[in-house]
């Protein structure tokens, strides 16, 4: 496992002030976060060499999943080395002299719009997508417009000098986003420790597939906690899984479920086994 004080930098997707770049400085306070305009870019820098580790952003416990990003895990040619669990608190942002009754749009990345639809539907504000949450922070504060705000952090709202019109506006008080950290190369935890596994398979186009493929799972008692399919080559006869289960490939029971995968699967790819965070063992 990284330790939270390993030098070198970390790449994520957005601007300095967005939540990917708290949950660099809190998950990895002594590396220096380095921002990047897309996700492909962030799995990039780590390829290139000019950052040890990437910040990857995957799901919402409001919006979901976040697009594109685990059609991009298969082939990042990266491991998944660690998870990270961050609080997500929205804020209203706007430049001095705007009011609440004077922001008719919010601008932020699509995710954080939709976290917050019941506050702006009841303020009857417009929701304009941004590219990234700290971007539209720093747009707005360019602009000085007191017409429009950006939804973003409190800590984007001081780097660019905006003011907080309304705070904590996300729908739920649980708003919260799970990242992957992932590196060139695996660092596999002890089979005897909690820890996750995320692989990808395609199965074979034969009757019952999933239902065969993932038994041994369910006898063997081990607890599956994502799966999502994709096409293959744009043709709905093909599908691939991403699949995460709680567990390591070298426990026994796990080994066992691996070979019914295995029969009913054309391929299996693993995408890395590491530590669960605690966070997700909370009100279990």
């Amino acid at each position: 496992m990284v330790k939270a004080s390993s030098r070198g930098k970390i790449a994520f997707q957005g601007d300095i002030g967005s939540y990917s770049h708290q949950a660099c400085r809190s998950r990895f306070p002594g590396m220096t976060p380095l921002p990047c305009p897309t996700f492909e870019d962030a799995i990039n820098a780590v390829h290139d060499g000019k950052a040890k580790l990437a910040m990857i952003a995957v799901d919402n416990s409001v919006a979901g999943r976040v697009a594109d990003v685990h059609h991009l895990l298969p082939g990042s040619g990266l491991k998944i080395i660690g998870e990270y669990y961050q609080p997500i608190h929205h804020h209203l942002l706007a430049v001095k002299g705007a009011t609440l009754k004077t922001i008719k749009r919010a601008e932020s990345h699509v995710h954080a719009l939709s976290q917050c639809r019941k506050f702006l539907r009841d303020h009857k504000i417009k929701a304009v997508v941004a590219i990234d949450t700290a971007g539209a922070a720093r747009d707005i504060a360019q602009r000085n417009d007191p017409t429009v705000a950006a939804v973003a952090s409190a800590v984007a709202g001081k780097i660019y000098g905006l003011k907080s019109l309304k705070a904590n506006i996300e729908d739920e008080q649980h708003n919260t986003t799970r990242f992957l950290i992932m590196a060139r190369k695996a660092v596999t935890p002890s089979p005897k420790s909690r820890c996750v596994t995320s692989m990808i398979f395609r199965l074979k186009s034969v009757p019952a597939a999933l239902y065969k493929a993932l038994g041994g799972f369910a006898t063997a008692g081990i607890n599956l906690t994502k799966l999502e399919s994709y096409m293959v080559g744009g043709f709905f006869k093909t599908v691939e899984f991403y699949l995460e289960v709680e567990g390591h490939p070298q426990a026994p029971s796990f080994k066992h479920a691996l070979l019914d995968l295995g029969l009913y699967s054309e391929r299996i790819d693993f995408l890395g086994t590491y530590p669960a965070d605690k966070f997700r063992f909370r009100g279990r």
